[in-house]
């Protein structure tokens, strides 16, 4: 599909501020759009399942192991959820270097003196509840995209502690990879601690990120929601100030 903008354009008055034109753009590709839908869905899964690894529960009365499965059924979920979320991020790295200029890399990083204005602009729109004074970015706000870099940095801190715990019980070669890291950080005890850990930060992470979403949805009126199901966005542009 191309990424282009349609000549479908509407101008209205917005909160009598003056005519408002926008111009639907298609910002999320497809592999972009599939990267999200499937990193949600594992993610929730690998929170839930860590959870449960790290505090188990007691499901009805006392058996023998091999009468109850159901905790086993928890790690293998576990093992399964990690690898379709570690072959998919690998993907999203891939798309970040051959993607439209949504998906690029150099999004992530703000370098430039309009992103920093940006952060700024953005940190008052959330905390102080503010209106946004700046242009406003049509794909991630250079906020958001900061943050996912330090959210992908996670990603990783996260397969490789977890591949280094699984590698006790696995001779597959890629859990093996990453079994060094066992004694480099301790032992398997100060590597399961950090891997729990952070699953607060994702946690923290999602709650967080989907407040944004539909807050940003709401002040911006650009179709933030739909845009990660349709991958169209609606660029907006205030005339007759």
């Amino acid at each position: 599909m191309s990424t282009h903008s349609t000549g479908v354009r509407d101008i209205f008055k917005a909160n009598g501020s003056g005519p408002v034109e926008y111009r639907r753009v298609y910002v999320w590709e497809m592999p972009v759009r599939a990267y999200h839908w499937i990193n949600a869905i594992a993610l929730t899964l690998l929170c839930i399942t860590g959870f449960l690894i790290g505090h188990p529960v007691k499901l009805g009365p006392a058996q023998e192991a091999y009468q109850q499965y159901w905790f086993g059924w928890v790690r293998v979920l576990h093992f399964a959820a990690a690898y379709v979320y570690v072959f998919n991020f690998a993907a999203r790295l891939y798309w970040g270097f051959v993607g439209n200029k949504y998906a690029k890399w150099k999004n992530f990083f703000p370098m430039t003196r309009k992103q920093q204005r940006e952060i700024v602009d953005v940190v008052k729109t959330d905390v102080l509840q503010v209106k946004m004074h700046g242009e406003i970015s049509t794909g991630h706000n250079s906020l958001a995209a900061f943050i996912y870099f330090f959210t992908f940095l996670a990603f990783c801190f996260q397969t490789v502690t977890g591949f280094a715990l699984y590698s006790s019980v696995s001779s597959s070669w890629l859990p093996q990879m990453f079994k060094w890291i066992v004694p480099l950080m301790g032992g398997e005890f100060a590597v399961r601690f950090w891997h729990h850990t952070f699953l607060w930060f994702f946690v923290t992470f999602v709650i967080v990120h989907i407040y944004l979403a539909f807050y940003h949805d709401y002040i911006e009126g650009r179709g933030t929601i739909s845009s990660i199901v349709g991958g169209w966005k609606f660029d907006r542009e205030e005339r007759g100030r």
